[in-house]
């Protein structure tokens, strides 16, 4: 049975909502009301409820303001924002302050008990690291504080980051299948949308939830493993999944911190055999401090003039950023079939000779296909029966490529990745500070 605690300054309110939940008798249980926002954090502390169905607007204390002090005194229950307050800036000081979900007044019956339930599911690994922390001296409890992975062991943690500095590439496409193709029996693997202003993973993947990377941002010094677990997202594949921002209003609140996804990646990376990021085309201190900890870059072009010329800078600025020649994996996407008499687009030796860099992967332009996967959710490299097909074909390709490259020479990379000084600010990394 779930135990439920309810926050609103309305006893009506309170009332309706404590009946509504007394039709479900078997599954939930309200063991508290209160009414104002310093009363929700004595209940919680006393009932430690399983739920949480917190209003905003209340004296005395707000529900942001509450929520904020639960969910460190009492991180075992989770909250569940209502309020009739429905705009975007209240959305995410509730998400930023850790509620759960987001409910707006009135609420459907079915949506309330629905929501409950899959918030209390979600929240599990909170309630049982919040089960054997009372159980553990505080010595113990201090040593477990970091993030770890889920058998206690370490893992290859390589970052591979999927960028572009022409829009329209494909880097979605790519970063969503090669996540998908690097898992393999007992790989961990994590997919990570950086692009905080209008990022697609979720909808290339269709998945839709209230936590996103910007609720790491402001935790991100004290970050542990149980609440990382809870914001992280679960494709029906199995790929773990980091979304981005829900609207490209809150990617200030990222872009203010520029260095904290980087930061965030360092923290799981232990954690996951690969972690392949999807970036925007922006060439900024957020995508360089990335760049700086991958183990691979694969940088996307087409094979149009605009698309080549971006690449040629940004080989160039690697190079001055003293990156190896190695780290970064150069792919063409989008690519016609070369015999074809009635061709537009740059042939490929031209590409590889004015670049003076091997085309590791051409992935042919097959876009129906690519619409027909985007439209179901499943990356195309998860179909077995289209795997013989282009691009489907190629994409597996590339994902096997940097699979063996990797986990062949783990060793070897990882001495590069320790022996390369960190440095910070782009003007400083091109002498020009």
């Amino acid at each position: 049975m779930i135990s439920v605690l309810l926050v609103d300054d309305i006893p009506e309110t309170r009332e309706n909502i404590k009946k509504l939940l007394a039709f479900e008798d078997q599954d939930f249980k309200v063991v508290g009301s209160v009414g104002t926002g310093r009363e929700a954090i004595k209940a919680a502390l006393e009932f430690r409820p399983d739920i949480i169905i917190m209003d905003i607007n209340m004296p005395d204390m707000d529900g942001i303001t509450a929520t904020n002090e639960i969910t460190k005194l009492v991180p075992a229950a989770a909250v569940i924002m209502m309020s009739v307050q429905t705009d975007a800036d209240y959305l995410k000081k509730a998400m930023q302050a850790g509620a759960r979900y987001f409910l707006n007044k009135p609420v459907a019956p079915d949506e309330l008990y629905g929501t409950i339930r899959e918030v209390y599911k979600n929240h599990a690994p909170f309630r049982q690291q919040a089960q054997q922390m009372a159980s553990m001296p505080a010595e113990v409890v201090t040593r477990k504080s970091s993030v770890q992975t889920e058998e206690g062991g370490v893992r290859a943690g390589h970052i591979v980051v999927v960028y572009s500095p022409q829009g329209g590439t494909g880097v979605t496409t790519i970063a969503t299948n090669l996540a998908s193709g690097l898992m393999k029996k007992n790989i961990k693997v994590l997919l990570i949308d950086a692009d905080v202003q209008f990022g697609d993973v979720g909808v290339f993947l269709k998945l839709q939830s209230q936590s996103t990377i910007l609720d790491l941002v402001s935790k991100v010094e004290d970050l542990d493993t149980d609440f990382f677990d809870s914001v992280v997202s679960t494709h029906e594949s199995g790929l773990k999944v980091l979304l981005g921002p829900q609207r490209p209003e809150f990617a200030q609140d990222v872009e203010a911190n520029p260095r904290a996804i980087a930061s965030i990646i360092e923290k799981v990376a232990d954690a996951y055999d690969f972690i392949v990021v999807d970036t925007s085309r922006r060439l900024d201190e957020l995508l360089l401090s990335i760049t700086d900890i991958a183990t691979k870059i694969v940088l996307v072009s087409t094979p149009t003039l605009s698309s080549i010329k971006n690449s040629r800078f940004v080989l160039d600025l690697f190079d001055k950023m003293n990156y190896s020649p190695e780290k970064t994996i150069f792919v063409l996407n989008r690519v016609e079939d070369e015999r074809a008499k009635n061709r537009v687009t740059i042939p490929s030796d031209v590409i590889e000779r004015h670049l003076k860099r091997r085309i590791e992967a051409k992935i042919p332009d097959n876009e129906p296909i690519i619409l027909s996967a985007v439209n179901r959710g499943v990356p195309l490299v998860a179909n077995v029966r289209e795997r013989g097909k282009s691009p489907v074909k190629e994409l597996m390709e590339l994902s096997d490529h940097i699979f063996n490259m990797l986990m062949a020479n783990e060793e070897e990379e990882e001495r590069k990745n320790d022996s390369g000084a960190k440095k910070s600010g782009i003007g400083l990394r091109l002498g020009k500070n």
